[in-house]
């Protein structure tokens, strides 16, 4: 097996996956809402959103990922509760 699919075995997990689209679909729509309250429809707000995204994204992409198998730790006791 080659470095390269080696690699890409490695990222096509959902243990990578989830919290990857979780945190680009939250730091999108975040970002995106947080620029327009903050600055208002200003002719540069595209440009702030996508940076304030990135931002946003590379914070959110590594607290995602430690964070979502607690998450799940809690969810599973829950519903044990309820159930």
């Amino acid at each position: 097996m080659s470095l390269m699919q080696a690699v890409k075995k490695a990222l096509i997990k959902p243990r990578v996956l989830f919290p990857f689209f979780m945190a680009l679909f939250m730091a999108f729509f975040m970002s995106g809402v947080m620029t327009l309250v903050n600055l208002g429809p200003v002719p540069f707000f595209i440009k702030a959103w996508m940076k304030s995204f990135a931002i946003g994204f590379c914070t959110a992409f590594p607290v995602a990922f430690f964070v979502s198998p607690i998450v799940q730790k809690i969810v599973q006791k829950i519903m044990q509760k309820m159930m």
